[in-house]
């Protein structure tokens, strides 16, 4: 069997366990996670906040935070998923409700995960304990989305590593465009 047929099966594998999971906890948190996660309103509360309480670090953090989630949306939702059509795992894997309420696009990458990564890895060099607390709700908009149905494990992982490359460049461009006009 090749690399890329073992990939394709252990992913598939691991969207099926996920999907097993039956705690409690998961059935409870997740869900909620999801709702506050949908349409980004869980990372813009997290940039208010920052904004409000944290001073000159605070408003920084949510500026970085802000610009990275909305360009990892767009790589990931107006690019990428038009160029890779990907079906999402079959419904009859999750025994959960929630996965009748999955969207009708393409399955990668995870558009919500990008988000999630990208903003908490943009905010958690200007400020690190931020950063650390974002990174819970992020890691747990990861494992929901693979719970409900919505996303094979590699689309998560996908979604991943667009986030923290959109928040490095987030990090880097200003340095990047000085330089040129220098």
């Amino acid at each position: 069997m090749s690399a890329l047929a073992d990939l394709h099966d252990g992913d598939h594998r691991l969207a099926r366990h996920v999907a097993s999971w039956r705690s409690d906890c998961a059935r409870r948190v997740l869900p909620a996670v999801s709702e506050a996660a949908e349409h980004t309103k869980l990372w813009w509360g997290a940039a208010l906040t920052m904004a409000a309480v944290g001073g000159w670090r605070g408003r920084r953090a949510a500026a970085a935070g802000v610009v990275s989630m909305a360009v990892a949306e767009v790589v990931s939702n107006c690019v990428i998923k038009q160029l890779w059509q990907r079906r999402r795992p079959p419904k009859e894997w999750f025994p959960n409700e929630e996965v009748h309420d999955r969207p009708d696009s393409s399955s990668f990458p995870s558009g919500h995960t990008a988000a999630a990564v990208g903003f908490t890895a943009a905010v958690a060099p200007v400020w690190p304990a931020a950063g650390a607390v974002c990174a819970v709700p992020a890691v747990m908009v990861a494992a929901e989305r693979v719970h409900t149905g919505a996303h094979y494990p590699s689309d998560v992982v996908a979604g991943t590593a667009i986030g923290l490359a959109v928040a490095a460049l987030v990090h880097r461009a200003p340095r990047l465009v000085a330089r040129r006009l220098l």
